[in-house]
């Protein structure tokens, strides 16, 4: 990033009044907009001369996003890193993509549950404790 700001410094200084003063990081010879067209096809052509699959630029911001979501990455995050308006808009997205992330999840939260009580429950049945009692019935141990 240091050497790309120094060829554009020298590059602004060079043209002098005709650097279009854009403010972008990313810029054309004389500072202004870079087309998408030209950085899709320029991909494109970075793509083929290093023989990767076919691959669409925008390809690379959906595994960008998957790869985040896969490490355990928070959907607010990767909702504001993509720019999103709403959360809706990333799950729906990206959620299904990765059932293998999803299985995990379930796995981890099968864990949590116990496959059977440690101790019999002695004592008045769940439903004979009165209202708003029953779900102490549920624990060997006194609230």
């Amino acid at each position: 990033m240091k050497e790309h700001r120094a060829r554009q410094a020298a590059d602004r200084e060079k043209l002098g009044a005709g650097w279009a003063n854009t403010g972008r990081v990313f810029t054309q010879e004389e500072g202004s907009w870079l087309r998408p067209s030209h950085v899709t096809d320029r991909f494109t052509e970075l793509a083929e001369e290093i023989a990767l699959p076919p691959v669409r630029l925008h390809d690379l911001r959906h595994a960008a996003a998957m790869l985040m979501y896969a490490g355990g990455g928070d959907l607010h995050y990767i909702k504001s890193t993509l720019g999103h308006s709403g959360i809706q808009i990333t799950s729906d997205t990206y959620l299904n993509l990765l059932p293998q992330v999803d299985k995990a999840v379930a796995e981890a939260a099968a864990k949590l549950v116990p496959l059977q009580r440690s101790k019999k429950i002695v004592g008045t049945p769940t439903h004979a404790r009165g209202p708003g009692r029953g779900i102490r019935g549920l624990c060997s141990k006194p609230w």
